[in-house]
């Protein structure tokens, strides 16, 4: 990667913590207060499916958005809709302005990530240095998922809810601060004589359509593991700080994945690290359900924290190398969509199928639909072998028929 994009990708990482470490800090605080305050499990279900909801409705928009005015509107946008639901929380901390302020600090950190991801893709010169750039950029969510619920937790207990929701309130606008000497970059246009379409003509390419399919089989096996595992431990009277530290030795692995990232992205293609962590969870989840103790199921998950923490950098390289330009927010909105549809929905198919045929039988049938599903991560397009397609430049399909 060149040396002159490190400032500028710092600058982004450091935006993207700021935005979405808001987001997760209010996910760990906002459902805390509603459950010292009484309301019932599934009240506190609608509050956090709601932090995914609203990045379902608001995707698409998003990315259009962010294509027609790059990268620093957008992020405007999401400090002062992040900002205003923060305040709101400070200033009536109750469960109904909760569940406003889950909807809008969602929102905000959906439209700022795919206006940062478009942002990173468009710094980006090469095939190699795509994989490079978004693996450096996944640690951003890496370090946010720790440190909003961290800092978050201090001050609960420090000082009270409205200290937290106060800190939380300020971080977005500091994402401003970090990207302002970052330079704009120009639209890419709409190629002359190509007609404006929807964003699902972008799955009838076999290409874009294999690349969503594979991404959403792997962020179903991460809801999987996030949901089940509690559900495991439970039945096998593990105690929750032992559940804990296995889901974060599973936390800790993907992000020391991704430090390995921009060293692996130069030395293999996108293809080829998705395949591998595609068999590797289907076997992990093969023998999941059987480990026999705390301590086999806490190896286990720190595998699969390395596998699936190797795909993201791969799913959004790709992405970038088989759409168009101009369309590259838009190819990102629906991504997000499906990704944040898929949070709302599997917890709860995964626990009526859990009470019907047991927590071992989702498992295996999800790993079952992860190794079956292998072979399309390996046919995926390699736009790096034919460079008048990479990046879907001057073409307004989604990648090679």
């Amino acid at each position: 990667m060149s040396r002159s994009l490190l400032p500028s990708l710092v600058r982004l990482i450091g935006s993207q913590v700021c935005v979405h470490g808001c987001m997760t800090g209010f996910r760990m605080a906002a459902p805390l207060m509603a459950l010292r305050e009484g309301h019932s499990a599934i009240a506190v279900g609608v509050l956090l499916a709601l932090f995914s909801l609203a990045q379902v409705v608001l995707s698409l928009p998003a990315g259009r958005y962010a294509d027609r005015h790059g990268l620093k509107r957008p992020l405007r946008v999401a400090v002062v809709v992040a900002v205003a639901g923060g305040a709101l929380a400070v200033a009536w901390p109750v469960f109904g302005v909760l569940c406003l302020t889950a909807l809008t600090s969602g929102a905000a950190a959906g439209l700022a990530v795919i206006a940062l991801q478009r942002h990173v893709g468009a710094l980006a010169s090469s095939p190699a240095e795509l994989r490079q750039v978004f693996s450096w950029l996944a640690l951003g969510p890496s370090v946010s998922n720790f440190l909003g619920p961290f800092v978050a937790g201090l001050l609960i207990d420090a000082a009270g809810f409205r200290a937290a929701y106060l800190l939380l309130a300020l971080l977005p606008p500091l994402a401003l601060w970090w990207v302002r000497p970052v330079a704009e970059l120009p639209a890419s246009p709409r190629p002359a004589g190509a007609a404006r379409s929807s964003s699902w003509t972008l799955l009838r390419e076999r290409g874009f359509r294999d690349l969503m399919l594979v991404n959403w089989l792997l962020s179903s096996c991460w809801d999987v593991h996030t949901f089940l595992v509690p559900v495991i431990g439970h039945e096998r009277g593990l105690s929750a700080t032992v559940i804990g530290s296995i889901l974060g030795g599973f936390a800790l692995a993907a992000t020391a994945i991704r430090l390995l990232m921009p060293w692996i992205a130069a030395r293999l293609h996108e293809a080829q690290v998705i395949t591998v962590a595609m068999v590797a969870t289907a076997a992990l989840f093969a023998v999941y359900p059987l480990a026999p103790s705390a301590w086999t199921m806490a190896a286990l998950s720190v595998l699969l924290g390395l596998a699936l923490g190797s795909v993201q950098p791969m799913v959004m390289s790709t992405l970038h190398q088989i759409t168009p330009r101009h369309r590259h927010g838009e190819a990102l909105g629906l991504r997000s969509m499906a990704i944040n549809a898929s949070s709302v929905v599997m917890p709860l198919l995964f626990g009526s199928a859990g009470a019907l045929v047991g927590v071992g039988a989702v498992f295996w049938s999800v790993g079952g639909l992860v190794g079956v599903g292998a072979p399309l991560a390996w046919r995926l397009p390699r736009p790096e072998a034919d460079p008048e397609r990479v990046r879907g430049a001057g073409s307004d399909t989604a990648g090679p028929r």
